[in-house]
């Protein structure tokens, strides 16, 4: 009886994981389906490094997207990876329990907030903020990357603290009995054990930075052009899929979903390298 229960939950768990392999198959499918043959009509260096876009003359060049989704999400790394792995020390080792006891809650509410209400928190806050105090519009690649930061700080978070707390208490004990004080130990033995958890953390804070869409809209100003400075406009390569998806017929539309197919190939890439790191470090 009990080797049948085992044998049951087995198959379920088996068919749970081929369905997930099966969406992705399809996912797949359907990208590179629909939008490698559009590449190859339009051009692979005309789509990939044009500088232009502009669907009413047939010319879909794509280089302002990428390099608009590239500065973005590098501006969204260096504030949140910073602010976030310093939080999950703090919060790991530092903390007292009753402040604790409201922080994490906290944080985990950031990450229930829908991205719509951030990008309403970037357009009423830190758009005025940033025209006020710095010059421009406010809509821009800085505000972006300010509110990206800002959204993917619960990822990084969450995952760091996991990643310092996994690490067994003989690493942080032996830099104490080598002398260290409590925040050499902290960050000289603990931290380092923890880095391929905290880089876990960064990956999928990087992959949750380059996708995000609504937000980005409402606050980079999607200007489909070469980003000319962190207080100028620009667009990604998610909002320019959903701002002419609704309307895109033809070409357009097969030369979006080649768009998507570029964005689906960097957060391979993305994933590819970091398999690759961890490899080498472990």
């Amino acid at each position: 009886m009990i080797k049948r229960k085992e044998q049951i939950m087995k198959g379920i768990f088996l068919g749970a994981a081929s369905v997930s392999i099966l969406a992705v198959a399809l996912i797949c499918f359907f990208l590179f389906a629909n939008g490698v043959p559009a590449i190859g009509k339009i051009g692979v260096f005309d789509f990939l490094l044009g500088k232009t876009w502009k669907p009413s003359n047939d010319i879909y060049g794509i280089l302002p997207m990428i390099l608009g989704s590239i500065y973005v999400t590098a501006g969204a790394v260096i504030i949140g990876v910073s602010i976030g792995v310093l939080t999950a020390v703090f919060m790991a080792k530092f903390c007292p329990k009753k402040l604790y006891k409201f922080l994490k809650p906290a944080i985990e509410l950031l990450a229930g907030i829908p991205s719509v209400v951030y990008g309403f928190f970037g357009l009423v806050v830190i758009v005025p903020f940033i025209r006020e105090n710095f010059g421009g519009d406010g809509s821009s690649m800085l505000t972006a990357s300010i509110l990206l930061g800002i959204m993917i700080l619960p990822t990084i978070i969450g995952i760091s603290e996991a990643a310092i707390r996994a690490v067994p208490d003989s690493y942080y004990e032996g830099g104490l009995a080598l002398g260290a004080s409590h925040e050499r130990s902290v960050f000289f033995t603990t931290l380092p054990a923890a880095r391929s958890g905290i880089m876990a953390g960064v990956i999928l804070g990087i992959g949750r930075a380059i996708g995000e869409t609504m937000a980005v809209i409402m606050v980079a100003g999607n200007q489909p052009r070469i980003p000319a400075g962190i207080l100028k406009g620009l667009r990604t390569l998610t909002a320019n899929i959903v701002i002419e998806m609704g309307y895109a017929a033809g070409l357009h539309r097969e030369a979006l979903i080649a768009t998507a197919v570029v964005l689906f190939v960097f957060i391979l890439i993305i994933n590819i390298l970091f398999s690759i790191l961890k490899r080498r470090r472990t």
